[in-house]
């Protein structure tokens, strides 16, 4: 099968690729900001099963003092950075990102890694 993109050069394949990313992104910032107004904020919010078994898994590799909680919606947006909802539980595996910056911290989230803005974290 011939994609439809299979006829252009390849930096201009690229700079589509790039393009319609960058647009996706845009999108997904401007939905979390919507999501953002929208949802009240929790109390103290009931984890699911699921996230109840992550958090398990979080504190038997990282130990309790490590685990920190998500205090708004974060949208990932360099590389390495992650994408994480309101309520989300983290570990926190160095408190400064590869080039010393401590606003950026390095966490385990339960399978995915990186880096998330320390100010949108809280002790669990």
């Amino acid at each position: 099968p011939q994609l439809p993109h299979g006829h252009m050069p390849l930096p201009s394949f690229w700079k589509v690729v790039e393009d319609a990313l960058q647009q996706s992104g845009a999108q997904l910032r401007a939905f979390c900001q919507a999501f953002e107004t929208v949802t009240p904020s929790p109390g103290a919010q009931p984890l699911t099963p699921a996230e109840e078994r992550k958090v398990l898994s979080l504190v038997s590799k990282h130990g309790p003092d490590k685990l920190y909680q998500v205090t708004s919606n974060i949208s990932g947006s360099k590389d390495l950075d992650l994408t994480l909802l309101r309520g989300q539980i983290v570990a926190l595996l160095q408190s400064a990102d590869t080039k010393g910056n401590t606003s950026r911290w390095l966490v385990d989230a339960g399978g995915p890694r990186g880096f998330v803005p320390a100010a949108k974290l809280r002790p669990y």
